[in-house]
């Protein structure tokens, strides 16, 4: 029979044995055979800045410089060497397959180590993550799955409608402004995942990630020859070829770094330590990752596709219209704050004088109705409409590559955003130049009431005002910034009746 005392024993025991609730093992119980070393194992960043270990190896380094020059295997060797006792601990991307091994159980040397046990052992797995890092990203863009997504059809066919082969050309040259960045937030994804939060502290490590990979993609496209800009069929081909090759290009950093060498100034691999911001890295989803760098880029080539059109968003009244200032069309909209934000694409008319589509009519741009569905499912409308009004936000209609890229890094040292996780509605990705009509809401301007209209073949919106932001500058800068000039534009049935037009 059990007794109560015996039965007490029995769960005291088993109780014992169970993990901590953030799975460590529970404290002041030694690790068969690990030693010392194992009361540190379940490493996280907030343990490696507690422990100051961004310090400790900046000063680690310094007086360890000798060491580092004379190893045949840079920082990395040198650090090994000292560390567990291993000459050959490079972590070069050689094609050894325990070039960074990490074997620390009952290792003597690290055991050794007394009072920095713990920060040598939050460095040995920072470096090792990371070297798995640079080989996970190596592994995901070695695979097809960009150019297939991209080398669907002809992109003209679908998303433009050139009027000469030149203008064609140019577009394409366009898009590639574009691509740097969005190689650079495909890093940075890579190495936070979806749903991991930046922190202030592993920040300055994420832009010196995305900065290494956005430089890599500069040499890559600097390498691009005239002739691949022969049709626009090639594009989605073009930009898988450019993306892959910077990726991989890309992933030599890893040698530079594990060698303790500046990398592209952006850093040398302190940086890329820099709060414990691979110590517990858990790999790269190369599925989530190419996922995400195919929605970027295609949101990028839509974006410049369409800049060369008159596409344009209009809105800004209430949701639900019944301002007097018109109704948008409905499936091409959002409401966001209250506000409704409607996507336009103006259709130059057909010279019928016996016609009202002689001057043109607003419609849904050329293959938005793709967008969200099929091959094209990764990007939405909305996300069209809120890049675009996030950028306007930041930059008006001065939302270039060079903006583009100082807000990443912005997002990701700051740590306010994870662009790679928020997808193509992230600014920048977008920038159709909007504009703000709720100022035409109780002036009294001729035709107010067909500011905003649905799309019709028949519909000919009438801006007998200054309809952006009730200023005549600004309109003036989105009829250039959305190519509504130099043609018969709204503005004519205004100037028929005499109003005065400013732009």
């Amino acid at each position: 029979m059990i007794t109560p005392f015996i039965l007490f024993l029995s769960l005291s025991s088993a109780a014992s044995a169970l993990p901590t609730i953030d799975g460590a093992s529970p404290p002041h119980q030694p690790h068969k055979r690990c030693g010392p070393v194992s009361n540190f194992f379940g490493q996280t960043p907030l343990k490696w800045q507690t422990v100051n270990t961004d310090k400790w190896l900046e000063q680690w380094s310094k007086n360890h410089s000798s060491e580092i020059s004379s190893n045949s295997g840079g920082f990395a060797g040198a650090f090994g060497q000292w560390a567990i006792g291993n000459p050959d601990w490079s972590c070069r991307d050689d094609g050894s397959a325990s070039s960074c091994d990490l074997d620390l159980c009952d290792n003597r040397v690290l055991n050794s180590r007394g009072g920095d046990i713990q920060n040598a052992y939050y460095v040995l797995e920072g470096v090792n993550r990371l070297h798995s890092y640079f080989i996970g990203l190596s592994q995901a863009f070695e695979v097809s799955a960009i150019a297939a997504s991209l080398s669907k059809e002809s992109w003209s066919q679908t998303f433009y409608k050139p009027k000469n082969n030149d203008k064609a050309l140019s577009t394409l040259r366009e898009v590639l402004n574009a691509v740097t960045t969005v190689i650079s937030i495909g890093a940075s994804f890579a190495g936070l995942g979806a749903g991991a939060a930046i922190t202030g502290a592993i920040g300055g490590a994420m832009s010196a990630v995305a900065g290494g990979a956005a430089a890599a993609g500069s040499i890559q496209l600097q390498s691009a020859q005239d002739d691949t800009f022969k049709k626009d069929a090639d594009l989605g081909a073009m930009l898988s070829k450019v993306v892959v090759e910077s990726m991989k290009s890309f992933t030599s950093a890893n040698n530079e770094l594990m060698a303790g060498h500046n990398y592209q100034k952006t850093g040398d691999i302190k940086t890329y330590l820099e709060g414990g911001a691979f110590v517990n890295f858990g790999g790269v989803d190369k599925n989530a990752v190419v996922d995400v760098m195919n929605k970027f880029l295609l949101g990028n080539a839509i974006n410049q596709l369409w800049r060369q059109q008159k596409i344009f968003i209009l809105g800004g009244g209430k949701c639900g219209d019944g301002q007097g200032i018109g109704s948008g069309p409905k499936d091409y909209s959002i409401c966001r704050d209250g506000k409704a934000w409607y996507l336009y694409y103006w259709h130059e008319g057909n010279g019928d004088f016996l016609s009202a589509k002689q001057w043109g009519y607003v419609t849904m741009p050329p293959g938005a109705d793709k967008l969200g569905k099929g091959d094209f499912a990764g990007v939405t409308v909305a996300d069209v409409i809120n890049s675009s009004l996030d950028s306007y936000n930041v930059a008006e209609y001065k939302y270039d590559a060079n903006k583009a890229s100082e807000r990443v890094h912005e997002a990701l040292r700051n740590g306010w955003r994870n662009p790679g996780a928020q997808g193509p509605s992230w600014e920048g990705t977008f920038t159709i130049p909007v504009c703000d009509v709720s100022g035409a809401v109780g002036q009294n301007w001729k035709n107010k009431e067909y500011i905003l209209e649905e799309y019709d073949k028949n519909a000919r919106p009438c801006w007998c005002g200054p309809i952006c932001s009730n200023d005549w500058d600004k309109t003036e800068r989105f009829i250039l910034a959305s190519n509504m000039y130099g043609f018969k534009s709204p503005k004519h049935i205004c100037q028929e009746k005499g109003v005065k037009i400013h732009y």
